[in-house]
């Protein structure tokens, strides 16, 4: 797919540019105006210069004002509207009297303007020049408020990455001292093939944290694979007291989630169902369409809560609010989370998340 080389800009990305486009425009636009009422009220084209000379003063009387109004911003709300009033009116005053000038010498009235033409063109120019300065102040007061509004978005976004990345970095250290404890106790028992092996699945298992932002959202199918290599660190420590088993719908493999969201779960399946029971306990992990959605499955066939009550709270403190928090963060209040023990012994986690593609993260990006 081409991307497109002339995409449009944001009118005021370039604060600079846009000044003098609007002030280009909006000066024209007043010529214009000005010159087609003269002309549709009978005025000869000579008319023309007159406005053309006013619109020119105007012009520049609004490039000086934008200077000191510049300046103004950055005082105290009192001092700026009280000197801005004054600069207008003194503008206003100085465009007025240009204005009168020109229209008496055109019409060879000689002598000085008169009163009367000289408040006609002062209310005319004050008008203009209040008007200008009005929308002024409105477009930096729009400028202004945008630029915060877009500054708490990066903190709220910033915010959001730092305490992502928390939630992560809470499960290396609980993983770690699981599996370097069994590594230990491997090499107590003079068994280094396997605390060898043992060691080299958990260094893969760590590139692969460390690969991966903490905030990052992975495919589900890499996720699995992830969740494999876990498992195959666990084996090593269970054998066949740990029987896992993977059912993962084609349609959903590519849904992303955060990165290594299952482990916490199989690894409390591990801790609650295969370390008390002598036979061990079976793991499945399964994940299916929901209409929009994916739903994912983690189950065991261990005690349940009915017989172990203290599985509820999940005494680590990392767990099930780990997940939850996670989930929060990622999708809002667009996925559930439902913790349930079956009636024959078991237990189950059911998580529903929006089916996001990768394209979906692009977009969003």
């Amino acid at each position: 797919m081409s991307v497109n080389p002339f995409q449009a800009k944001p009118f005021f990305q370039d604060k600079n540019r846009a000044f003098w486009n609007l002030q280009l425009v909006g000066w024209a636009g007043a010529f214009v105006l000005r010159g087609i009422s003269g002309l549709a009220n009978g005025q000869p084209f000579s008319f023309l210069i007159p406005v053309l000379i006013s619109t020119i003063t105007g012009y520049s009387l609004t490039l000086i004002m934008a200077v000191i109004f510049r300046a103004l911003l950055k005082q105290r709300p009192f001092v700026t509207w009280t000197l801005s009033i004054l600069v207008v009116l003194v503008a206003a005053g100085m465009g007025a009297f240009i204005d009168a000038w020109v229209f008496t010498t055109q019409n060879r009235g000689g002598g000085i303007a008169s009163l009367q033409l000289l408040l006609g063109a002062y209310y005319l120019t004050v008008t203009l020049l209040f008007a200008w300065s009005a929308l002024y102040y409105a477009i930096n007061f729009y400028l202004t408020v945008e630029e915060q509004a877009d500054q708490l978005e990066r903190l709220e976004s910033q915010a959001s990455s730092a305490q992502l990345a928390m939630l992560r970095y809470q499960l290396n250290p609980h993983f770690l001292f699981n599996t370097l404890n069994s590594i230990s106790t491997l090499v107590l028992l003079k068994q280094t093939d396997r605390a060898n092996a043992m060691l080299s699945r958990l260094s893969s298992f760590l590139r692969y944290t460390l690969i991966n932002e903490p905030t990052a959202m992975v495919p589900l199918s890499q996720e699995v694979e992830t969740l494999k290599l876990y498992l195959e660190i666990e084996k090593m420590r269970f054998e066949e007291r740990l029987r896992p088993s993977f059912d993962i719908d084609p349609d959903v493999a590519n849904a992303h989630l955060p990165s290594l969201l299952l482990q916490p779960l199989v690894e409390n399946a591990i801790k609650y169902a295969v370390t008390p029971k002598e036979e061990g306990a079976e793991i499945s992990v399964s994940a299916q369409p929901a209409g929009e959605n994916v739903r994912i499955i983690v189950s065991d066939t261990g005690p349940g809560l009915h017989q172990d009550p203290a599985r509820p709270n999940l005494s680590t403190g990392v767990g099930l609010v780990n997940i939850r928090d996670r989930l929060s963060q990622a999708f809002g209040e667009r996925h559930s989370f439902d913790t349930r023990s079956t009636p024959g012994g078991g237990f189950i986690v059911t998580i529903e998340m929006p089916h996001v593609r990768e394209n979906d993260l692009k977009e969003t990006a």
